[in-house]
């Protein structure tokens, strides 16, 4: 079994994983429909310094607005290699006058790749240089390459190792998190099936999961594509275009501003935060098959 990863400085992001030759990675603005309209331009972006959208893309801190696109800006931003080993990437993305322009503190993002045979280790690591409490929010956004014709006849679907009893789905109002829980589209406790239809309304954002690891699968096969392990993160997204030939299993440690936000960046909703020196570090595992 021979697996071989390609990442960029841009975004820190991983863009390529093929496992014996084979492309498991959405190939981003190469992937293109029958116009030649690229279906989405990234592979596997780092989220930070939030998740999901915030309202009206402002945020305050210190008493100040600042402006901040969905996600972050740290995907659309140049990291410095650190390490690159032929099974182990790493970059860094240092505050600088730009970042502080967007979000007025110091820090220190790492995003490390580590292949282990089949299996792709995604790090990520914040530390706060600053001599102030850093808060943020973190997560991961990689999108796994699927067959079109598979998915538009339905074949495709998701299974969590355990039952899923306490599992709730967040109702999105123009990307911000509803008042109400959305309705629960799972087929059965465990199985959440994948079609043409499933992302019309956007992203399926869950949170009270139970197990620890999600499988993607093939129903007319039978064959599991892969198994993601996000121990740790309290929420779990599943989004694509439609009819795209792609699927994202998102792991997040944070999620969108709730419609009622304040707007107060501190005050969003599960934000992280670090003292001065303090480290976080947090890491999904994929397995190919």
């Amino acid at each position: 079994m021979y697996a071989k990863m390609l990442t960029s400085k841009m975004g820190g992001e991983l863009v390529s994983f093929k496992l014996n030759g084979e492309e498991r990675i959405h190939q981003g603005a190469d992937s293109v429909d029958e116009n030649g309209k690229v279906y989405w331009k990234r592979h596997s972006p780092v989220l930070f310094p939030v998740v999901g959208k915030l309202k009206k893309n402002q945020t305050i801190i210190n008493g100040r607005i600042y402006e901040m696109p969905q996600h972050g800006f740290a995907r659309d931003y140049e990291f410095e290699p650190i390490t690159k080993l032929d099974n182990f990437h790493s970059y860094v993305l240092r505050s600088n006058k730009v970042t502080r322009n967007k979000y007025p503190y110091d820090f220190e993002l790492y995003t490390t790749y580590r292949i282990d045979e089949n299996k792709l280790t995604t790090i990520y690591r914040v530390i706060n240089t600053g001599d102030t409490t850093l808060p943020f929010g973190i997560g991961g956004h990689p999108a796994f390459k699927i067959d079109l014709e598979e998915l538009k006849k339905g074949n495709y679907y998701l299974e969590f190792e355990q039952d899923e009893d306490k599992i709730h789905f967040l109702y999105l109002v123009d990307g911000l998190i509803g008042t109400e829980y959305a309705r629960n589209t799972m087929a059965s406790k465990r199985v959440i099936n994948i079609d043409s239809n499933t992302f019309n309304n956007d992203a399926l954002i869950m949170k009270g999961i139970t197990s620890t690891k999600i499988s993607l699968k093939n129903r007319r096969s039978g064959k599991k594509l892969l198994t993601m392990d996000f121990t740790g993160f309290p929420y779990l997204a599943i989004w694509s275009k439609p009819n795209a030939p792609f699927i994202c299993i998102e792991p997040w440690y944070s999620t969108a501003d709730t419609i009622k936000s304040t707007g107060v960046f501190i005050q969003k909703q599960d934000i992280l935060s670090l003292k001065p020196k303090e480290v976080f570090e947090c890491r999904y595992v994929v397995e190919f098959f």
